[in-house]
This record gives structure tokens, C-alpha cells and sequence, in this order.
């Protein structure tokens, strides 16, 4: 896993989702029981991946909004060097 880019997600989702950074770790279920996010929520990860990143996540799936891992992951196979 690219500790960098799981960095940038992490305090991409603490600003834009108000998320306490402490309670926040790379294999939290962002949408699960850990969390608690919604579909709303997803908008603003897209969002904000697709701002950090430029990438494009509109044919990810469910499980790639698992957790940072998984973002992180995605971007890392999606992104362009």
C-alpha cells in the first residue's frame, strides 16, 4: 500500500467528512460499523479522489470504497503516472 497516497485520502476525508483523524485508521470500514458513512457521503469521496488524483472512479465498485486500503488501492491502478 502507498503510504502517501493513503496519507492524502485520510485528510481528504477528515476535511471534506468532518471525520475525527483519530478514529480514522487505514483499514476502517469507512461505511460499515467502524464509520458509518452514507451515499451522500460517497459523492464527496469521489469527489475528492477524483480532485487529488484525477481519478476517474464512476466504475468503481462497492468494494473499493471499503476502506482507505481499498481507495488506496484503486487509485494506485487507476492513476496515471
Amino acid at each position: 500500500m502507498n503510504k502517501e497516497i493513503a496519507e492524502q485520502i485520510k485528510g481528504m476525508l477528515v476535511e471534506r467528512l468532518r471525520i475525527p483523524a483519530d478514529e480514522l485508521e487505514y483499514d476502517s470500514e469507512l461505511f460499515g460499523e467502524d464509520i458509518g458513512l452514507d451515499s451522500i457521503d460517497s459523492i464527496e469521496i469521489v469527489v475528492g479522489v477524483e480532485n487529488l488524483f484525477g481519478v476517474d472512479l464512476s466504475g468503481a465498485a462497492k468494494e473499493d470504497f471499503r476502506s482507505i486500503e481499498t481507495l488506496t488501492a484503486y487509485v494506485e491502478a487507476h492513476k496515471e503516472d
